[in-house]
Protein backbone atom coordinates (compact mmCIF):
# COMPACT_ATOMS: atom_id res chain seq x y z
CA UNK A 1 0.00 0.00 0.00
CA UNK A 2 0.96 3.68 -0.87
CA UNK A 3 2.09 5.85 2.13
CA UNK A 4 -0.53 8.40 2.90
CA UNK A 5 0.98 11.56 1.49
CA UNK A 6 2.53 13.86 4.37
CA UNK A 7 0.85 17.34 4.59
CA UNK A 8 2.12 19.90 3.47
CA UNK A 9 2.08 23.96 2.85
CA UNK A 10 -0.35 23.06 0.15
CA UNK A 11 -2.70 21.18 1.58
CA UNK A 12 -3.03 23.53 4.42
CA UNK A 13 -3.78 26.59 1.38
CA UNK A 14 -6.19 23.88 0.29
CA UNK A 15 -8.33 23.62 3.46
CA UNK A 16 -7.96 27.56 3.47
CA UNK A 17 -9.13 27.92 0.10
CA UNK A 18 -11.66 24.73 0.29
CA UNK A 19 -14.12 26.83 -1.87
CA UNK A 20 -12.26 28.31 -4.66
CA UNK A 21 -10.62 24.58 -5.18
CA UNK A 22 -14.07 22.41 -4.51
CA UNK A 23 -15.70 25.03 -7.49
CA UNK A 24 -12.28 24.63 -9.29
CA UNK A 25 -12.27 20.60 -9.50
CA UNK A 26 -16.21 19.43 -9.10
CA UNK A 27 -17.16 22.59 -11.39
CA UNK A 28 -21.06 22.12 -12.96
CA UNK A 29 -19.39 21.09 -16.27
CA UNK A 30 -17.39 18.14 -14.94
CA UNK A 31 -20.11 17.14 -12.35
CA UNK A 32 -22.22 17.14 -16.23
CA UNK A 33 -19.62 15.06 -17.76
CA UNK A 34 -19.63 12.53 -14.96
CA UNK A 35 -23.59 12.05 -14.68
CA UNK A 36 -24.10 12.32 -18.44
CA UNK A 37 -26.14 15.16 -18.98
CA UNK A 38 -23.75 17.05 -20.51
CA UNK A 39 -24.27 19.87 -23.19
CA UNK A 40 -22.33 18.17 -26.12
CA UNK A 41 -21.91 21.66 -27.84
CA UNK A 42 -19.73 23.00 -24.30
CA UNK A 43 -17.96 20.08 -24.74
CA UNK A 44 -16.77 20.77 -28.18
CA UNK A 45 -16.42 24.55 -27.46
CA UNK A 46 -13.91 23.09 -24.16
CA UNK A 47 -12.45 21.18 -26.59
CA UNK A 48 -11.17 24.34 -29.15
CA UNK A 49 -10.33 26.63 -26.64
CA UNK A 50 -8.04 23.51 -24.00
CA UNK A 51 -5.94 23.33 -27.56
CA UNK A 52 -5.56 26.85 -27.49
CA UNK A 53 -4.60 27.13 -24.30
CA UNK A 54 -2.16 24.10 -24.59
CA UNK A 55 -0.40 25.75 -27.02
CA UNK A 56 0.24 28.74 -24.72
CA UNK A 57 1.11 26.02 -22.10
CA UNK A 58 3.98 24.55 -23.96
CA UNK A 59 6.29 27.30 -23.73
CA UNK A 60 5.24 28.19 -19.93
CA UNK A 61 6.50 24.61 -19.65
CA UNK A 62 9.07 24.86 -21.39
CA UNK A 63 9.85 27.93 -19.13
CA UNK A 64 9.80 25.32 -16.08
CA UNK A 65 12.18 23.41 -17.30
CA UNK A 66 14.67 25.57 -17.98
CA UNK A 67 14.08 27.28 -14.35
CA UNK A 68 14.42 23.40 -12.53
CA UNK A 69 18.02 23.15 -14.50
CA UNK A 70 19.46 26.08 -13.34
CA UNK A 71 17.66 27.13 -10.14
CA UNK A 72 16.72 23.62 -8.79
CA UNK A 73 19.80 21.52 -6.47
CA UNK A 74 17.92 18.45 -7.36
CA UNK A 75 18.40 16.52 -10.83
CA UNK A 76 15.18 14.98 -10.58
CA UNK A 77 12.79 17.60 -10.84
CA UNK A 78 14.38 17.90 -14.41
CA UNK A 79 13.42 15.06 -15.30
CA UNK A 80 10.06 14.90 -13.77
CA UNK A 81 9.66 18.97 -15.45
CA UNK A 82 10.57 17.16 -18.91
CA UNK A 83 8.62 14.23 -18.79
CA UNK A 84 5.37 16.54 -18.33
CA UNK A 85 6.68 18.34 -21.23
CA UNK A 86 7.30 15.48 -23.51
CA UNK A 87 3.86 14.23 -23.19
CA UNK A 88 2.45 17.38 -24.28
CA UNK A 89 3.41 16.79 -28.04
CA UNK A 90 1.18 13.55 -27.35
CA UNK A 91 -1.33 16.02 -25.86
CA UNK A 92 -1.65 18.06 -29.23
CA UNK A 93 -1.67 15.25 -30.98
CA UNK A 94 -5.10 13.80 -29.13
CA UNK A 95 -6.27 17.45 -29.58
CA UNK A 96 -6.03 17.45 -33.37
CA UNK A 97 -7.79 13.42 -33.55
CA UNK A 98 -10.63 14.71 -30.97
CA UNK A 99 -11.07 18.39 -33.38
CA UNK A 100 -11.42 16.03 -36.40
CA UNK A 101 -13.95 13.35 -34.66
CA UNK A 102 -16.06 16.24 -33.25
CA UNK A 103 -15.96 18.83 -36.02
CA UNK A 104 -13.98 21.53 -34.68
CA UNK A 105 -11.59 23.02 -37.35
CA UNK A 106 -8.77 24.75 -34.56
CA UNK A 107 -8.03 27.08 -36.91
CA UNK A 108 -11.38 29.30 -36.44
CA UNK A 109 -11.29 28.88 -32.91
CA UNK A 110 -10.67 32.31 -31.40
CA UNK A 111 -9.77 32.04 -27.72
CA UNK A 112 -12.25 33.86 -25.40
CA UNK A 113 -12.26 36.18 -22.62
CA UNK A 114 -10.93 33.52 -19.75
CA UNK A 115 -8.83 31.96 -22.21
CA UNK A 116 -7.06 35.26 -22.79
CA UNK A 117 -6.63 35.44 -19.17
CA UNK A 118 -5.40 32.49 -18.29
CA UNK A 119 -2.60 32.72 -21.08
CA UNK A 120 -1.39 36.29 -19.87
CA UNK A 121 -0.98 34.50 -16.33
CA UNK A 122 0.81 31.86 -17.94
CA UNK A 123 3.44 34.59 -19.33
CA UNK A 124 3.67 36.68 -16.60
CA UNK A 125 4.83 33.39 -14.91
CA UNK A 126 7.13 33.43 -17.14
CA UNK A 127 9.29 36.61 -15.50
CA UNK A 128 12.39 35.67 -14.28
CA UNK A 129 11.16 37.94 -11.27
CA UNK A 130 8.95 34.83 -10.44
CA UNK A 131 10.24 32.53 -8.19
CA UNK A 132 11.43 29.05 -8.56
CA UNK A 133 9.07 27.46 -5.41
CA UNK A 134 6.36 29.84 -6.66
CA UNK A 135 5.97 28.59 -10.32
CA UNK A 136 5.82 25.30 -9.25
CA UNK A 137 2.93 25.90 -7.59
CA UNK A 138 1.59 26.85 -10.27
CA UNK A 139 2.74 24.39 -12.75
CA UNK A 140 0.99 21.77 -9.86
CA UNK A 141 -1.83 23.55 -9.37
CA UNK A 142 -2.57 23.48 -13.22
CA UNK A 143 -2.25 19.88 -13.82
CA UNK A 144 -3.88 18.72 -10.37
CA UNK A 145 -7.11 20.63 -11.28
CA UNK A 146 -7.26 18.57 -14.24
CA UNK A 147 -6.21 15.23 -12.63
CA UNK A 148 -8.83 15.65 -10.24
CA UNK A 149 -11.66 17.02 -12.27
CA UNK A 150 -11.15 14.29 -14.67
CA UNK A 151 -10.51 11.38 -12.21
CA UNK A 152 -14.24 12.36 -10.79
CA UNK A 153 -15.91 11.13 -14.00
CA UNK A 154 -14.27 7.91 -14.08
CA UNK A 155 -15.10 7.00 -10.28
CA UNK A 156 -17.68 4.49 -9.22
CA UNK A 157 -21.11 5.59 -10.45
CA UNK A 158 -20.07 7.51 -13.40
CA UNK A 159 -22.61 7.97 -16.72
CA UNK A 160 -19.97 9.67 -18.55
CA UNK A 161 -20.94 9.22 -22.21
CA UNK A 162 -18.47 6.53 -23.58
CA UNK A 163 -17.31 9.03 -26.72
CA UNK A 164 -15.86 12.00 -23.38
CA UNK A 165 -14.20 8.53 -21.79
CA UNK A 166 -11.27 9.26 -23.75
CA UNK A 167 -10.92 12.81 -22.84
CA UNK A 168 -11.41 11.90 -18.89
CA UNK A 169 -9.01 9.14 -19.20
CA UNK A 170 -6.33 11.46 -20.62
CA UNK A 171 -5.90 13.43 -17.54
CA UNK A 172 -7.73 11.18 -14.92
CA UNK A 173 -5.99 8.20 -15.47
CA UNK A 174 -3.38 7.11 -12.61
CA UNK A 175 0.20 7.49 -14.58
CA UNK A 176 -0.70 11.39 -14.59
CA UNK A 177 -2.20 11.33 -10.64
CA UNK A 178 1.58 10.43 -10.12
CA UNK A 179 2.84 12.76 -11.89
CA UNK A 180 0.93 15.82 -10.32
CA UNK A 181 1.85 14.04 -7.04
CA UNK A 182 5.84 14.50 -7.84
CA UNK A 183 4.92 18.00 -9.64
CA UNK A 184 3.91 18.67 -5.77
CA UNK A 185 6.22 17.65 -4.05
CA UNK A 186 8.82 19.40 -5.87
CA UNK A 187 6.47 22.74 -4.85
CA UNK A 188 6.26 21.48 -1.50
CA UNK A 189 10.41 21.01 -1.09
CA UNK A 190 10.65 24.10 -2.45
CA UNK A 191 7.90 25.97 -0.20
CA UNK A 192 9.91 24.82 2.90
CA UNK A 193 12.50 26.91 2.75
CA UNK A 194 11.00 29.83 1.21
CA UNK A 195 10.69 33.45 3.11
CA UNK A 196 7.31 34.58 4.09
CA UNK A 197 7.17 36.91 1.64
CA UNK A 198 7.76 34.21 -1.39
CA UNK A 199 4.93 31.86 0.78
CA UNK A 200 2.15 34.79 0.13
CA UNK A 201 2.87 34.94 -3.29
CA UNK A 202 3.05 31.39 -3.67
CA UNK A 203 -0.56 31.19 -1.78
CA UNK A 204 -1.51 34.01 -3.89
CA UNK A 205 -0.63 32.29 -7.60
CA UNK A 206 -2.74 28.97 -6.33
CA UNK A 207 -5.98 31.17 -5.50
CA UNK A 208 -5.19 32.61 -9.17
CA UNK A 209 -5.06 29.62 -11.07
CA UNK A 210 -8.22 28.43 -9.07
CA UNK A 211 -9.91 31.23 -10.14
CA UNK A 212 -8.55 31.19 -13.92
CA UNK A 213 -9.85 27.34 -14.15
CA UNK A 214 -13.27 28.22 -12.53
CA UNK A 215 -13.45 30.63 -15.01
CA UNK A 216 -12.32 28.25 -17.99
CA UNK A 217 -15.26 26.04 -16.96
CA UNK A 218 -17.71 28.69 -17.23
CA UNK A 219 -16.51 30.02 -20.43
CA UNK A 220 -17.03 25.90 -21.57
CA UNK A 221 -21.03 26.17 -20.84
CA UNK A 222 -21.18 29.84 -22.11
CA UNK A 223 -20.41 31.66 -19.49
CA UNK A 224 -18.39 33.97 -21.05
Amino acid sequence: MEKPEKRGVIDTWLDKHRSIYTEATRHAFVVSIRDGSVDLSSFRTWLGQDYLFVRGFVPFVANVLIRACKESGETSDMEVVLGGLASLNDEIEWFKSEGSKWDVDFSTVVPQKANQDYRRFLEAMMSDEVKYSVIMTAFWAIEAVYQESFAHCLEDGNKTPAELTGACNRWGNDGFRQYCSSVKKIAERCLENASGDVLADAEDVLVRVLELEVAFWEMSRGGQ
